[in-house]
């Protein structure tokens, strides 16, 4: 008989009992608001911007509504604006090109590889249609940042990251979201730490944060952030600078503190589900695995592989056979968008020229969430669900 998992792809860990201990005192005492604090305290979302600024070795930390506002706001800081174009990957997710669209720019995308990064090729050949790039490291996969950087340097990019699937990742031992000049974080509930919604921005440029804070709602009240630059920083923008109130709140701050103190132990426990999958899943018919590069340092809340050239029948029989046994994996290939999946196809407010060599690997992409509620017995059993699967239909269609 065919096994059948019965876990929940979408089942998180509680949050940790000093977690919600830190939020039952903020919920007790009442003072939500990110500057609302009592004589000689410091509002949790301080501490949190001084902690993860520490964390990943910049001089400034912004918290703030979401990894979408982040993006947002780290493009306002960058001066993007209406009519400016703006370089970004093809393979993403919906906030990235929302965030250019909102600030009324033009997403121009670039190819994304085999390897699920950005194409440096299409990215050297595109350069010079805009100055800035909102560079997407999507579900995890860093590109060759040393490589990437050198390019954007010899055309004048200027490079913002959005590490929205890379926190506590590294590339050649340098923590992604530092090789820009703003490095934008999410807290959403399917990524690294849950607090249901939130973001982090980094940066060590005191100009781009200053416009930054006052951009995040701070009023005059910059004087009590401990991750922000000096005072002086504040006085050629604190006039000029239109509030879009967005900095976090003390609850969401208090529930995210101790979750990034255990941020590396999580971050090893994700990449022992992903190598029990991608172990298993070695020399499966059909079916290309990612390969990771010797310098990249990744953390894999989620798991991709291709299906490389295969038809849409055939692809959705992989679908609907793993879904029966209880296993969902979602496909970027879909000609509608489905849930989180879509691609910049779907983007109709972002229209672009095709790109045939992008499409080819966007049509094979499969994704599956890998939350830590799954044990490696789980991913064992998941693994030998999508090669019994894939293998079926590979016989059958002659993929």
């Amino acid at each position: 008989m065919s096994e059948i998992f019965t876990g929940n792809f979408t089942q998180q860990e509680p949050i940790p009992e000093d977690g919600i201990a830190a939020a039952m005192a903020v919920l007790q005492h009442g003072r939500l608001h990110r500057y609302n604090e009592a004589a000689d305290e410091v509002a949790e979302t301080a501490l949190l911007e001084e902690e993860f600024a520490a964390q990943m070795g910049a001089k400034y930390c912004l918290a703030v509504a979401s990894g979408g506002y982040a993006m947002a706001t780290a493009l306002r800081a960058c001066g993007v604006g209406p009519g400016d174009k703006v370089l970004t990957n093809a393979f993403t997710l919906a906030p990235v090109p929302g965030a250019i669209a909102s600030v009324g720019a033009e997403p121009i995308f670039v190819g994304v590889t085999e390897g699920l990064v950005i194409d440096l090729e299409d990215l050297a050949a595109k350069a010079d249609q805009a100055k800035v790039l909102m560079l997407s490291h999507m579900r995890g996969h860093l590109c060759d940042m040393d490589a990437l950087m050198a390019l954007a340097d010899q055309h004048g990019l200027t490079v913002i990251e959005d590490c929205a699937h890379t926190m506590g990742a590294k590339w050649n031992g340098r923590w992604s979201g530092r090789d820009g000049v703003m490095g934008c974080y999410s807290c959403q509930t399917y990524k690294h730490v849950n607090s249901g919604e939130g973001g982090l921005l980094v940066s060590d440029d005191p100009d781009l944060m200053a416009r930054a804070v006052m951009l995040s709602g701070s009023y005059m009240l910059y004087g009590k952030h401990r991750a922000a630059p000096p005072p002086e920083a504040f006085e050629h923008v604190r006039y000029v600078t239109p509030n879009i109130s967005g900095r976090m709140d003390n609850l969401r701050a208090a529930i995210l503190r101790p979750q990034l103190r255990d941020l590396g132990a999580q971050c090893a426990r994700w990449n022992e589900r992903y190598w029990v999958l991608d172990k298993a899943l070695n020399q499966c018919p059909g079916l290309t695995r990612i390969d990771r590069p010797q310098k990249e340092e990744f953390v894999a809340s989620s798991y991709q592989f291709l299906l490389l050239d295969w038809s849409d029948d055939a692809i959705k029989d992989v679908i609907d056979g793993c879904l029966k046994r209880g296993v969902e994996l979602k496909w970027f290939g879909n000609p509608e968008p489905v849930a989180f999946t879509s691609t910049y196809a779907s983007w109709r407010y972002a229209p672009s020229e095709p790109m045939p060599d992008s499409d080819r690997i966007l049509h094979g992409v499969m994704d599956m969430r890998l939350p830590l509620t799954f044990s490696l017995e789980d991913c064992a059993q998941i693994a030998r669900i999508i090669k019994d699967e894939v293998t079926r239909v590979f016989q059958k269609h002659g993929s």
